[in-house]
């Protein structure tokens, strides 16, 4: 994606089913969850690279013996940096202790980090902080095992306010109002209460604390704890938590907005935020791999029970778009070819855009996430070509010599590596006065391949702000001299902020929101504006469930195209010389793509839950009120 936009964070769960003998014996290490985990994080590196975090426990361990590993980083390679520290806490053991080499039992004892239940997570932070206070998995620690809570997540709350507020109701005093620590001290909070009640069951049944401990363990009901903290919550969100005794659970959002799947068998359950990241760790089949349903929670008990079970009802699933088209790795089956029926759908609107001219048109891609969807452009421009060639030869073929086919059949569809990202100039544009000019250099082009006489169609994933579009590509491109550069995005207009976990939080950053109030201005009709801003402010005060997204009312006025070409006009500088169009995605060619994941709120408007009505108001408030501030 020319301009990069940011996604929240990623999750690894894994859960040993046997005694770590048995990995000794099987794959040579007791080390095998740490193995494993660095793969899962290593793999999810393209969901967050601003933090990471491990943490690990280990079951039946003697009191006073430490059964509870966390470690974190938000140094520049943190999932590197993590797992540097754990090898060299290990080494360092078994440097100075050899009798443990061989000695799973002495090991699990006194190396910390090996266990039979981990927890990683790889993140971006969406609200500009990168503090290690930021990074997951958060820790809430107890004396008893049982209250024991480590938690962390891919989400978003878009109403942390309502639930700091709460968690005041109930008595306590959060240190901050973050959505991580609400939430997690909300499941604390009634995770508490159980413990709370199962010992006094206990208690009345004749048991001493020691021996209700084991009981509690069993009788942990999470379901309910999840249920009772889990009311209210407005957001996104996939979240991970571990029990200090064993208990674990994995929670996704009733509309499934973000993702998460799970592998289970005789040895391991994991999770994780992506299908192939578990395919090819743990080298397992696409369909044996699940999604986790929407409102539900994969709960895996101490004693190695698991069980999908729902947690708030299910509403309309309105799984993200984005994962299809940008987040999530493109080696998954589906995603694969979801992407490039997303390239194929769009060709209708660039031949139309070139008239058709395919012989005197060059067809390339920004490097390097938007090279599937132009894998699908590419086939759908070949069959149009190739329709081209049997009409010609049909119709001609009473009169058609052999040099004239072999010239018909040798016409190919033109493809070039364009672009090239000069990735090491990012670090290095830091002074404002400058700033513009290195910006222009960050992508380098291939000379020689664009004639005067060519159009140059380009495909990038998605256009948010178009900033590089402006100061670096579209220059570049007319270097090259090309008559015409047509900018294909694969995804849709970007017209409303995300709340849900997507760093994309300000309306007059979307160069379609842009386009849109120059377009108000230009045609007078300016008192749109005022009109959706006073319908904003006048719902400041109601609850979430009756509020009303006025901000479509921006963009009705005018269709996709006029848009479109207002953005085009807005990107090309005067010192371009080529013609300039920007072609976008249709909704309904967004859908037919990616028909498993139809939330679609950042291009239309429709928010999956409540909340998110709620922010896009706030967001159109702050514009307008010039205020350069999150509006969640």
């Amino acid at each position: 994606m020319s301009d990069a936009i940011k996604h929240e964070c990623g999750i690894a769960l894994l859960r040993l089913k046997k005694p770590l003998e048995f990995y000794k014996e099987k794959y040579g290490s007791a080390f095998y969850g740490i193995q494993k985990m660095y793969l899962l994080m290593e793999k999810q590196h393209n969901r967050g690279q601003d933090g990471a975090g491990f943490a690990s426990i280990k079951f039946d361990v003697e009191p006073g013996e430490r059964y509870i590993s966390r470690i974190r980083s938000n140094k520049s390679q943190p999932i590197q940096d993590i797992f540097e520290q754990i090898n060299e806490r290990i080494d360092e053991e078994l440097s100075i202790h050899p009798e443990y080499k061989d000695n799973v039992a002495l090991q699990k004892e006194n190396i910390p980090y090996i266990g039979e239940l981990f927890l990683g997570h790889v993140r971006y932070g969406t609200f500009g902080k990168n503090s290690i206070e930021s990074v997951h998995p958060f820790l809430r620690q107890n004396n008893w095992m049982h209250r024991n809570l480590i938690v962390a997540g891919n989400f978003n709350m878009t109403n942390v306010k309502q639930l700091f507020d709460s968690l005041v109701e109930l008595g306590q005093h959060p240190k901050e109002m973050a959505d991580t620590v609400t939430v997690m001290e909300k499941i604390g909070h009634f995770l508490d209460d159980e413990v709370t009640d199962l010992y006094q069951e206990c208690k009345n049944n004749g048991l001493s604390k020691r021996e209700a401990s084991p009981v509690i363990a069993e009788k942990l009901d999470i379901a309910k704890i999840l249920k009772r903290a889990s009311r209210g919550w407005d957001g996104g969100y996939a979240m991970a938590g571990l029990l200090g005794h064993g208990d674990s659970f994995v929670f996704r959002d009733p509309a499934g907005i973000r993702p998460a799947y799970f592998y289970e068998d005789e040895e391991i359950v994991v999770v994780a935020s992506e299908r192939p990241v578990i395919q090819t760790v743990f080298n397992v089949p696409f369909e044996k791999i699940a999604e986790l349903l929407p409102g539900n929670a994969l709960i895996i008990k101490k004693n190695g029970t698991v069980s999908q079970n729902e947690i708030i009802p299910p509403t309309d699933k309105k799984a993200c778009s984005f994962e299809r088209i940008y987040f999530s790795r493109g080696s998954d089956a589906e995603i694969y070819q979801e992407r490039k029926e997303l390239g194929r759908l769009i060709l209708p609107s660039v031949l139309n855009a070139i008239e058709n001219d395919t012989d005197n048109t060059v067809f390339s891609y920004i490097p390097n996430t938007a090279e599937t969807s132009f894998f699908g452009m590419i086939e759908a421009a070949n069959d149009f070509l190739n329709q081209r060639k049997n009409k010609y030869i049909l119709d001609n073929r009473k009169t058609l010599t052999r040099e004239k086919l072999e010239e018909i059949l040798s016409v190919k569809i033109r493809t070039e590596k364009i672009a090239i990202k000069d990735a090491k100039l990012r670090t290095f544009i830091t002074d404002d006065a400058n700033r513009d000019d290195l910006v222009a250099h960050v992508y380098d082009v291939t000379y020689g391949v664009i004639k005067q006489s060519d159009n140059l169609v380009i495909i990038d994933d998605s256009i948010v702000r178009g900033t590089t579009l402006k100061k670096s590509i579209l220059k570049m491109m007319d270097r090259l001299n090309p008559k015409k550069i047509v900018v294909v995005s694969s995804a849709p207009q970007i017209r409303f902020p995300d709340c849900y976990g997507i760093d994309m939080a300000k309306l007059e950053s979307f160069i379609a929101f842009q386009a849109a109030i120059e377009l108000l201005k230009e045609r007078n009709l300016q008192h749109i504006i005022d009109d959706v801003y006073n319908k904003c402010k006048a719902q400041e005060k109601l609850k979430d469930i009756d509020v009303i997204n006025y901000v479509t009312e921006i963009y009705n006025p005018f269709s996709d195209e006029e848009i479109a070409d207002k953005i085009g006009e807005m990107l090309h500088s005067s010192d371009i010389k080529a013609d300039v169009k920007i072609i976008f995605q249709k909704v309904e060619d967004l859908h037919k793509a990616c028909p498993k994941n139809l939330g679609d709120w950042y291009f239309t408007g429709n928010y999956p839950t409540p909340g998110g009505n709620r922010v896009v108001n706030q967001a159109f408030i702050n514009f307008y009120e010039g205020k350069d501030v999150r509006a969640y």
